[in-house]
């Protein structure tokens, strides 16, 4: 009986992959070159294809519009904000109204140790060309769906204004009213059917590290780490976290995770 794979593909989007995208991520236009042919080549052996998409408001609390400085000023991309600096008037949301809500949630997102709120510029905007996937990647996954008869299954994650969403199954602070930011376990149940799992996507000290690490610790059985494999010539680092993304494939590794590339993957 042929195994069951499954590929997904984090965050393949015109802004993270493109030369001139709002956040892209050096080397993601060849990494999204590299896949396109494995799935040209290779295409019918995937059961599913999952991808997820990034998909942000421009009024984001991880975005510069969200928060003024005591001087009025919005903060530029790359800033980072802590919760003494909210806590102090240093910087406040545009919106007075949500400032504790605000304070809460880097006060939250400090004490999950990942990270502290970092500004991005504004990216993967619904309805943009930057929130696309790259064009020729769209059309592989077309025509994988009609020769396939078959359909691509997208993941959407970042609507939510209040928290960030790098990883495509939880949200870095759940929103308990919002059920989009909470675990998204259909997709890790239908993951865990697969005989294998094969990644791509960016970036890998980011969306995509956090990402696999969220779905390896939502797996009923740990042992189904071993169903991942990554494939590390489709997937590079925001520069400045190469050794973010160095130490995460160390760490899953560990814990079962294959390596591969799109090349030698089934060859």
């Amino acid at each position: 009986m042929p195994k069951r794979i499954d590929l997904l593909g984090i965050d393949p989007q015109v802004d993270f992959c493109a030369k001139q995208g709002a956040l892209s991520v050096p080397g993601a236009d060849e990494d999204m070159d590299r896949v396109v042919k494995m799935i040209r080549r290779m295409g019918d052996k995937f059961e599913d294809i999952h991808i997820t998409l990034d998909s942000h408001h421009l009024f984001h609390i991880a975005n510069p519009p969200f928060w003024v400085s005591s001087g009025g000023n919005h903060p530029d991309p790359f800033t980072l904000i802590t919760a003494e600096m909210v806590a102090e008037g240093e910087w406040i949301p545009a919106i007075p109204h949500v400032r504790k809500r605000a304070l809460e949630y880097v006060r939250t997102l400090e004490s999950n140790g990942r990270y502290v709120l970092c500004i991005w510029p504004p990216h993967c905007l619904i309805g943009s060309y930057g929130h696309a996937l790259m064009p020729e990647l769209f059309s592989t996954l077309v025509e994988w769906e009609r020769k396939n008869i078959a359909v691509v299954d997208m993941v959407t994650k970042g609507s939510n204004l209040y928290t960030e969403h790098y990883s495509a199954v939880k949200a870095d602070v759940v929103d308990p009213g919002d059920p989009t930011t909470q675990l998204n376990t259909k997709l890790i149940r239908t993951l865990e059917e697969a005989d294998e799992v094969v990644i791509f996507g960016e970036a890998i000290s980011h969306c995509l590290k956090f990402t696999v690490e969220d779905i390896a610790n939502g797996f009923s059985d740990a042992a189904y780490v071993k169903k991942m494999v990554l494939l590390t010539d489709a997937a590079s680092p925001v520069p400045g976290f190469e050794a973010q993304g160095e130490e995460f494939v160390r760490q899953m590794v560990a814990r079962g995770m294959r390596t591969s590339t799109t090349k030698e993957y089934l060859a």
